[in-house]
């Protein structure tokens, strides 16, 4: 067991999603994977990165012979997903970064996504065939139109074997509903709708229309000079579909129920937690900005992200969080250099274990944070290839800010802010996690004794 945590994570898989190739100094843009998304029993994991590539990965059945290994996570498919468009009326370049990925609920044997980039979402259709049809009457094996004139008899087509093959299709497209970037995209409880969120406005669309959507929330004021805060994040509560959240650049969190009234501008319930004058800063409005919000699986909390903290609230608590995380709190006395470099500005995603009792969320020098909510304890893990042998246990990280200093102890200053973990999943049901580390994707798996 740990020292720190009940969970001893140990890598199994690094792998670079994009182009699958060796690790570079200097990636490419387009490598740097821009989101992590496990499927609704984890047996499928997607990437979306800078160049609008989408990476699947499937994890393989467990080893007969060493019932007690995890099967490894592998390439199942990869395609281009987004492609990079320009606005000619506004003179504006679109990016083909992929911003979210969310899983639909299996259904049938096909598996379904949405992936976004700026404008654009779409839904992909996900598919295996393994079986081809031979002995059309009609057609050549390479499917040309016969000469009717030769077919002087029929035959039964047949189902051959062939080598298994994964369809990637697009199934519809969703645009021109957006004027500011999507951040955000949530799948409905009722598995027939889902939310998109931009700056300044959410949008509610049917997975089966395509050229309209009905605006839910609209917080774009009549004289954009009177503007004090963007929308930030927004996600459906995971059980009753009435129920949404979106977070703000001012660090509040509104709840809204839909059965309310069409338009949800007048929320339900408000999240704030108060300033305490004395903390206050140049800097206090830009890190209580929040960066994301999750429900968690039981319904009844919300976990956010800003820039120091990660925090949970209960949903019938609206006048300050349940819990208080620092993830970071060294970097306090950092914040006007981080200000000139922008990483002030970074947005780090968070994530809840299944059984929502350990939160996970992303900090510098390629560290993540744990923090587990029953006993209080929290660890520094650290994605890296030099310290993430297969097989091997993580070793807890500390930083220091000074003073005395242990001998694995790394200097507040020696942080590297480059290196920076911003995307996080946690797999459904098991201690499975995977970390996205500029363009490598690391998967750690909780220890077997």
């Amino acid at each position: 067991m740990n020292n720190s945590l009940c969970y001893s994570f140990s890598p199994f898989s690094i792998l670079s999603p994009s182009h699958l190739s060796p690790p570079l100094s200097f990636p490419s843009a387009a490598d740097i994977i821009s989101t992590v998304e496990f499927n609704h029993t984890g047996e499928l994991l997607a990437t979306g990165d800078k160049g609008g590539r989408v990476v699947i990965f499937q994890r393989e059945p467990e080893c007969k012979t060493e019932p007690y290994s995890q099967g490894e996570y592998n390439v199942y498919s990869t395609f281009q997903s987004h492609e990079p468009e320009f606005d000619y009326l506004k003179s504006l370049e679109i990016e083909e970064k992929i911003n979210k990925i969310r899983w639909l609920p299996q259904q049938n044997a096909a598996h379904f996504l949405l992936s976004t980039n700026d404008k654009t979402i779409k839904l992909w259709k996900v598919s295996e065939r393994d079986k081809r049809p031979e002995g059309y009457n009609l057609k050549d094996e390479e499917g040309r139109i016969k000469d009717l004139s030769t077919v002087t008899s029929l035959q039964v087509p047949v189902l051959k074997p062939m080598d298994l093959m994964v369809e990637v299709s697009p199934r519809r497209v969703f645009a021109n509903a957006h004027t500011y970037h999507v951040n955000s995209i949530s799948v409905n409880s009722d598995h027939e709708t889902y939310m998109s969120a931009d700056d300044l406005r959410i949008n509610l669309w049917h997975l089966g229309i395509t050229d309209r959507s009905f605006n839910i929330v609209d917080i774009k004021p009549v004289n954009m000079e009177d503007l004090t805060e963007v929308i930030t994040a927004a996600e459906f509560h995971p059980h009753h579909c009435n129920l949404l959240v979106y977070s703000s650049s001012k660090g509040t969190l509104r709840l809204c129920d839909m059965r309310e009234a069409a338009l949800c501008d007048k929320h339900s319930k408000l999240f704030e937690e108060p300033e305490d004058p004395s903390n206050r800063s140049f800097f206090s409005e830009i890190i209580s900005s929040v960066s994301d919000v999750k429900f968690s699986h039981s319904g009844r909390y919300l976990l956010t992200r800003d820039y120091l903290t990660a925090k949970v609230w209960d949903l019938n608590m609206e006048n300050k969080p349940l819990e208080i995380y620092q993830v970071h709190d060294y970097l306090r006395s950092k914040l006007c250099s981080l200000y000139e470099n922008d990483c002030i500005f970074d947005k780090f995603e968070c994530a809840w274990n299944g059984s929502d009792s350990v939160i996970m969320t992303g900090a510098y020098n390629n560290f993540f944070r744990m923090f587990d909510r029953n006993t209080k304890r929290d660890v520094t893990l650290e994605a890296s290839r030099e310290s993430s042998k297969p097989r091997a246990v993580l070793k807890p990280r500390r930083v220091c800010q000074g003073g005395k200093r242990r001998k694995d102890d790394i200097s507040v200053d020696s942080l590297d802010f480059t290196k920076k973990i911003l995307h996080t999943a946690w797999h459904p049901t098991e201690n499975i996690i995977a970390i996205a580390a500029t363009n490598n994707l690391y998967i750690f798996q909780d220890k077997f004794n």
